[in-house]
């Protein structure tokens, strides 16, 4: 296991942990929420912490630092379904990414 690796995955443990915390927990889940996917070609199941933003039925996801993550290339193209754990539960939604011309990666949920 590399360093860079096991940082990232306390970093996630503890998001997630911060999404379920009693006094916290409702502040948080405003913006950071847990997706959940099926690998391309794998067919394996994964999920992780997000930040997102919100606006009525659509849900952009940032990727911070997309040349180091793979998870969001899994809706280059026609996209696929995505599970987000939102405020009111979870909600399924068709997923596409999307790199601008600076390099940048925006997820797009469609609920």
């Amino acid at each position: 296991m590399n360093f860079k690796g096991a940082f990232v995955r306390r970093m996630n443990r503890m998001m997630v942990g911060l999404r379920d915390a009693p006094l916290v927990g409702k502040y948080v889940r405003k913006g950071i929420t847990v997706v959940s996917y099926t690998g391309r070609r794998s067919g394996r199941t994964f999920s992780t912490p997000v930040g997102y933003q919100r606006k009525g039925d659509v849900i952009d996801i940032q990727v911070m630092m997309p040349d180091d993550k793979t998870w969001w290339r899994n809706f280059n193209g026609e996209g696929g379904a995505l599970t987000l754990d939102l405020e009111n539960g979870k909600t399924t939604g068709h997923a596409t990414s999307h790199r601008d011309d600076k390099g940048r990666v925006t997820v797009r949920v469609q609920l």
